[in-house]
């Protein structure tokens, strides 16, 4: 035999292992046997509810022109686990109650959280929890005379995560 022949024979005898081996490997992979069982599924979270400053709820601070005040929120969490507010965000104009039908123009503006909201806040499943948001409403001094004595309601949205 010619050296030159004695390794291209070698070389196909060892590409031809190569190939074998890799089915067999292959082979058992896919040839393997068992039984199992599994199933996942996404829950739908419930709709946690903010209520602004409820009778019961006590601000620190009241509202004036060129001041601010505390926002007080109420959560309600139907859940049966606990969800981390992450972001409180303005949802709307800041209206006069209805007692004060001439406070068109009341100046309040409201300051959203950063995301996440520090520290962290959770709500406890299946309960309520108050949060205070020190200084999140302003009112300038283009308020008119007629939001004197006003209570305002600030449309908020609350993002909450599991």
């Amino acid at each position: 035999m010619t050296p030159t022949r004695s390794r291209g024979l070698k070389a196909a005898a060892l590409a031809g292992l190569l190939v074998t081996a890799g089915a067999g490997t292959a082979y058992a992979f896919w040839s393997g046997t068992g039984a199992g069982s599994g199933s996942a599924a996404a829950g739908t979270m419930q709709v946690v509810t903010v209520d602004a400053l409820v009778a019961s709820d006590n601000p620190k601070a009241a509202l004036y022109p060129g001041g601010s005040a505390d926002v007080v929120l109420r959560l309600t969490n139907p859940n049966p686990y606990s969800v981390q507010v992450y972001s409180v965000t303005g949802n709307g104009p800041v209206t006069a109650d209805s007692a004060h039908p001439r406070c068109t123009t009341t100046g309040v503006t409201f300051t959203g959280t950063a995301a996440p909201l520090a520290p962290a806040t959770y709500v406890a499943a299946n309960s309520s929890a108050l949060i205070t948001l020190p200084g999140a409403a302003t009112m300038d001094t283009t308020s008119l005379a007629a939001c004197q004595g006003a209570t305002f309601s600030v449309p908020v949205t609350a993002e909450v995560r599991k």
